[in-house]
């Protein structure tokens, strides 16, 4: 049990973590992604085992099971990629690289659906990477050691 506390301890501190560093909701992704899979399987069997489909009803239903898999696949994509020279925020549809210094706060306030990120433009920039949906306390975590990385390499004070 101390080694587990003691990893815990360490993945609390960005001091200690090694850059790049990858956040991404991955209780949530299985989920997504197993679901996807088994609906694709079922639909393709559904498909076969069927015997007075045409092969154009057949097609179809492959057809949807892969788009249903397709956007499964993109509900999974969002990750927040920190590395030497900034972040990387990768949401469904999106990806914007932005510099330590570009970012002025991270925040997740009870009740967010996901971290949202404040810039030195006055714009506030949803990273879907980090969300307490499924794992509250490992989006919590993850939102503190991407604050105190940003606090750490910004190079100015976060208020």
């Amino acid at each position: 049990m101390s080694a587990t506390s003691a990893m815990s301890d360490r993945s609390d501190r960005p001091s200690a973590t090694a850059l790049p560093v990858t956040f991404r909701p991955a209780r949530t992704r299985a989920v997504l992604l197993t679901a996807g899979a088994a609906v694709f399987a079922a639909l393709v069997v559904i498909s076969v085992l069927l015997p007075n489909l045409s092969p154009g009803e057949r097609t179809s239903f492959v057809f949807t099971g892969a788009l249903l898999l397709g956007v499964l696949v993109l509900l999974s994509r969002p990750k927040v990629v920190a590395d030497e020279t900034g972040v990387t925020v990768v949401n469904i549809a999106t990806s914007r690289r932005l510099e330590w210094a570009e970012i002025v706060r991270v925040n997740l306030r009870p009740g967010d659906p996901w971290v949202f990120l404040d810039l030195t433009d006055g714009t506030s920039l949803p990273a879907l990477g980090i969300q307490p949906g499924i794992a509250k306390q490992r989006a919590v975590s993850d939102a503190r050691a991407l604050r105190a990385l940003v606090e750490a390499r910004s190079g100015s004070e976060t208020g």
